[in-house]
């Protein structure tokens, strides 16, 4: 390769890199000051989980469509769209919680105009991630291909430690008469999105005036909602690399010694079902109880609302950071198979959540969610791997859709579960949850026997 297109190419994938880490920061910042935001305006516990739910059910229903669709628009054109609909979003957000705080509105009507301004964020942002991989798949080799987009996927990963860590600092005083306080997050992170979208029009060439630069075949694939809690899985990634078979044998069929028909499995294809089952069962669990924290947090501490965010931004960056330690460094130590971090996980993660629910200080609360995301960080790539690992290669994209569907609509109904569960006793989403992770360990036991995910 010539070093003028290699260095053009890694100044492209950093671009990518960067569009990939604010959507997800960006996002979970939010999700990290919206119960102090929702605490202040007085609005019911439910509601701020019932904003992000209705945002991550548009994105689960959105981001297969455009994952096609960038085969047909471009790749630029899908990322600008996401990225524009994350600015335009979140500007909405700032705006409205701006009108709540200073009580040019109800706090109600305040948290309705809010949501509406989710949609924004849950139909459009959904279009980028797809579009990005595409990208970074049409421009690297099959060798290269697994360790690039690993990396960019990674960026989901650091976005949910980043966003919360960030989000305390973005509180903003008064501009004349205007208090601006919590609702500065989104309003800066707005910007942020404005300047990539500038950057991105700038800087990233048009792929359908250069589709040379872009390998036949290339395509990405839908992402999970980047959530508190959601670390990457990898599905996606799965579907990316996937061979796209055709009935007249594609290029990547013919790689592998013979043309393959793409094969479809339905969620409860034998092979899978018990998969499946895990999956849904255990992200609920940690959909429940991320979504829950930030309240845990205001009431056992005993804070105001604006004091709180420091003490939340460190449970929660604890929480991703424990998951990226296991995902990163553990799992590959390890070596273990997919049934036993699976049943390695749901222990971990079953102890972790009871403690989380018991934990009365911040050091026990931080050190418990860390535990819960320790186990979940063993959980998730265990999904994935031993649902791949369950069928052959012809059904490699089918179940890598079917896994990164179960990630997203865990953070659908997840959150408001968990949240009504809190509204009705503290404890009880981080003991549920934690039984449920117990009852799942002997449906595992019984039906995820050796051998059988491979």
């Amino acid at each position: 390769m010539k070093p003028a297109i290699a260095q053009r190419l890694d100044r492209d994938f950093a671009l990518l890199f960067t569009v990939m880490l604010t959507i997800a920061a960006g996002n979970t910042a939010l999700q990290s000051v919206l119960p102090a935001i929702g605490r202040s305006l007085h609005v019911r516990d439910n509601a701020v989980a019932a904003a992000f739910s209705v945002s991550a059910l548009l994105w689960v229903i959105a981001a297969p469509f455009w994952a096609n669709r960038s085969d047909r628009s471009g790749r630029r054109s899908m990322i600008l769209l996401g990225v524009g609909g994350f600015a335009v979003s979140l500007s909405l957000c700032g705006i409205f919680l701006l009108a709540g705080i200073n009580d040019w509105i109800s706090g109600t009507a305040a948290f309705l105009l809010f949501i509406i301004g989710r949609l924004i964020y849950g139909t459009l942002g959904a279009a980028a991630p797809p579009a990005v991989q595409a990208i970074v798949a049409g421009r690297t080799t099959r060798e290269e291909r697994t360790r690039a987009l690993t990396l960019l996927g990674s960026a989901f990963g650091l976005g949910t430690i980043l966003g919360p860590a960030i989000a305390p600092y973005l509180l903003l005083g008064s501009i004349g008469a205007v208090t601006v306080g919590l609702s500065g997050p989104a309003f800066l992170f707005a910007l942020f999105g404005a300047g990539m979208f500038v950057v991105v029009l700038r800087r990233l060439p048009d792929d359908r005036t250069e589709a040379a630069l872009d390998a036949p075949g290339s395509h990405g694939a839908a992402n999970a909602y980047p959530s508190i809690g959601g670390q990457s899985s990898g599905a996606s990634i799965a579907a990316a690399i996937a061979p796209r078979a055709r009935r007249t044998g594609s290029r990547d069929s013919r790689s592998l010694g013979s043309k393959l028909w793409a094969e479809v499995c339905s969620f409860f294809d034998p092979r899978i079902r018990a998969w499946m089952i895990a999956g849904l069962v255990f992200g609920h669990a940690q959909a429940m109880t991320g979504q829950a924290i930030g309240f845990l947090v205001i009431d056992r501490l005993g804070l105001p609302p604006t004091e709180a965010l420091q003490p939340t931004g460190i449970v929660l960056m604890m929480g991703a950071g424990a998951a990226l330690l296991v995902q990163w460094g553990l799992i590959p130590l390890l070596n273990l198979t997919p049934r036993w971090m699976m049943l390695i996980g749901l222990v971990i993660g079953a102890a972790g959540c009871a403690l989380t629910g018991l934990a009365t200080s911040l050091y026990g609360i931080a050190t418990a969610y860390a535990l819960a995301s320790v186990g979940f960080g063993f959980a998730r790539p265990a999904f994935t791997a031993g649902s791949s690992l369950a069928v052959g290669p012809e059904a490699q994209g089918s179940v890598a859709g079917k896994v990164t569907s179960i990630n997203g609509a865990s953070f659908v109904l997840g959150p408001s579960i968990g949240v009504g569960l809190y509204e009705a006793q503290h404890s009880l989403p981080y003991l549920t949850a934690g039984a449920a992770c117990l009852v799942l360990v002997g449906y595992c036991w019984l039906v995820l026997r050796p051998g059988r995910e491979a």
